[in-house]
């Protein structure tokens, strides 16, 4: 229980950023499951269309603090090399 008037107002200022936090998280991991769908599919058109969607979302997040840089890198580099693969 917060004990003062700043206390209670951080409280409630980390509810809301958490909620927003966990909107951006989820939409980020959903455009990741798609270029993930997408590569499993085996359709290279449908595969580079996803990764192109999920590029800025991903970078968004680092932006705003919810990815580490590295970790958004490392899973476009990934990706990426996994979507150039397709026959």
């Amino acid at each position: 229980m917060a004990n003062s008037p700043q206390a209670a107002k951080r409280a409630r200022q980390n509810e809301a950023r958490f909620a927003i936090n966990k909107a951006r998280r989820s939409r980020i991991r959903t455009h990741l499951r798609k270029v993930e769908e997408a590569i499993a599919s085996g359709n290279k058109d449908a595969a580079v269309a996803a990764l192109r969607a999920a590029q800025p979302e991903l970078m968004r997040g680092v932006t705003k603090g919810v990815v580490h840089k590295n970790t958004a890198a490392r899973k476009m580099s990934r990706l990426s090399s996994r979507v150039k693969a397709i026959a």
